[in-house]
């Protein structure tokens, strides 16, 4: 039987929150009510200011906007911005915004657009934020974006580092999420990003996870990981497969941020589903599957 979730000042289930706009702006109060709903629905943090959060179409005092919001709405409750950059500078000023609206910890990528250009240049990338961070950092795997991956040789390298929390895998690849379960320890804290495998990761000893669906589900998500951790193989599968599963798919044919914000509108939780260039929003036809998807769904799990 597999073992609870290691136990985490993070929680297990945290929600990567998208950034609302109101006419053209971040929409401040809808941030607020965002994360009121979601931790007053089962969620235990939010991640604002990353993928799904559209972190890229942010200027610094936007970012500063949602992530100051984000942490005053959460009266307490963990807060994990993004500092996505592609230079060590470009991170660590991100990191100081986090660090001054009193955020727990941060969420770190690789670089993107350019990787190393040889053994050792991920390595000296980390390490190098490591050194001057005020936060905690939890490292950022998302392949499909960055243009490479965090392997587990450098996750291997740096995890006892201290001020180093642990990982959030949104690779896809469980295999190499495994590995990295097999090579850090009980201290560090992986975070299934992938949802369509968050019961296999938290089966196998995952802290829980970083799901986009949380966002409008996620009392589900976190009876998911619930399940999933205390052995109820037969609500666990139930949940993946039927109800995780497909909405995720979903969001991966019509893009995370507009396929999450126009749920989020179908659930009353926020007033407007726009994107920024180049996302798009989902048509009439694509926002009835999603609405057809969570009426299969809605009442399954408490919300």
């Amino acid at each position: 039987m597999p073992t609870a979730p290691a136990d985490s000042e993070y929680g297990t289930t945290l929600v990567p929150t998208v950034t609302p706009f109101a006419n053209g702006s971040v929409d401040a109060d809808a941030v607020a009510d965002l994360t009121e709903f979601v931790l007053s629905n089962g969620a235990d943090g939010v991640v604002p200011c990353g993928t799904t959060g559209e972190f890229a179409s942010l200027t610094l005092d936007e970012y500063e906007t949602v992530v100051s919001a984000s942490v005053e709405a959460a009266d307490g409750a963990p807060v994990l911005p993004g500092a996505a950059s592609s230079s060590v500078a470009g991170t660590l000023e991100r990191i100081d915004v986090a660090a001054d609206c009193g955020a727990d910890a941060v969420l770190v990528v690789l670089p993107y657009f350019h990787g190393e250009n040889g053994p050792g240049g991920n390595e000296r990338f980390v390490r190098a934020v490591l050194a001057e961070t005020d936060l905690p950092v939890i490292l950022y795997n998302i392949p499909s974006c960055v243009g490479q991956s965090i392997d587990a040789d450098l996750v291997e390298a740096v995890a006892d580092h201290p001020d180093l929390a642990g990982m959030k895998d949104t690779s896809g690849d469980l295999t190499h999420f495994i590995e990295v379960i097999r090579r850090t320890g009980d201290d560090f804290h992986l975070f299934q990003g992938f949802d369509s495998q968050l019961v296999p990761g938290v089966s196998m000893g995952a802290t829980g996870g970083i799901n986009a669906v949380a966002n409008v589900l996620p009392g589900l998500m976190a009876d998911a990981i619930d399940a999933a951790a205390s052995g109820d193989r037969e609500r666990a599968r139930e949940l993946q497969v039927n109800h995780v599963g497909p909405i995720f798919n979903t969001s991966v044919e019509y893009g995370f941020a507009s396929t999450t914000k126009a749920a989020l509108v179908e659930r009353d939780v926020i007033d407007d589903d726009a994107v920024r260039p180049p996302l798009v929003e989902l048509d009439d036809e694509q926002v009835a599957e999603v609405r057809e998807r969570l009426d299969a769904t809605l009442g399954v799990a408490a919300e």
